[in-house]
């Protein structure tokens, strides 16, 4: 939605959007009770990445949050060329913030990083969300200084998703992938106090997850 659209009754909050110039495609939003030393929009300044409201930057005293709606590749992985510039373009721009300041990088990211994170992996293997590019570059990113909060507390954990298709009763056999994350800076990871995911939260196709740090 555009932020005219939006009824957000939080009293006492700063309330940020970032919407897709084509209306009802995408966009980000953030909530804070906290006043940011700075909010950035398109923090990568890069004309192509500028136009569908994918990102949000807030910057606090003591970390950055970066906030993101990962374009999907899309069937047949017709998008993947654009998904792997962005992946790139993300990338350097998280380390040249995390060379100031921790990051903190949220949000749907559209990819599944291992077997362990969808319930149906080998028949999944290659569709968008899955695809071996993807998942390299999520690899990329978390070997350059990045850890995902949830699997640094439970490397093993199964089950755990954050997206459910509506079709084929999905939701209820828990047939779910797991997308929707927060990776830090690795020098704040023993700063993570819970990382959770709340699927007894309904109302979406997706749920909400959940970061604690103390920072």
């Amino acid at each position: 939605m555009q932020e005219s659209q939006a009824e957000v009754p939080l009293e006492g909050y700063n309330k940020y959007f970032n919407s897709a110039e084509k209306k009802g495609y995408s966009g980000t939003a953030v909530f804070t009770p906290h006043t940011p030393l700075s909010v950035v929009y398109n923090g990568m300044n890069i004309d192509d990445h500028a136009h569908e409201g994918r990102m949000i930057t807030i910057e606090t005293e003591d970390f950055y949050l970066v906030n993101v709606y990962t374009p999907n590749a899309q069937d047949g992985l017709k998008r993947i060329d654009y998904r792997m510039q962005w992946e790139s373009d993300l990338k350097n721009y998280l380390m040249e913030l995390d060379k100031i300041k921790p990051v903190i990088y949220c949000g749907d990211l559209n990819v599944a990083h291992n077997e362990i994170d969808l319930k149906n992996p080998k028949t999944n293997r290659g569709n968008a969300g899955f695809s071996d590019e993807e998942r390299g570059k999520i690899s990329e990113l978390l070997e350059s200084g990045f850890v995902d909060s949830f699997r640094y507390l439970y490397p093993d954990v199964t089950g755990r998703y954050s997206w459910w298709s509506y079709r084929f009763n999905a939701r209820k056999n828990n047939a779910g992938w797991r997308i929707d994350y927060f990776i830090v800076s690795e020098r704040i990871k023993n700063r993570i106090t819970r990382a959770d995911i709340l699927s007894d939260v309904y109302g979406s196709d997706h749920c909400p997850v959940v970061l604690e740090i103390e920072i």
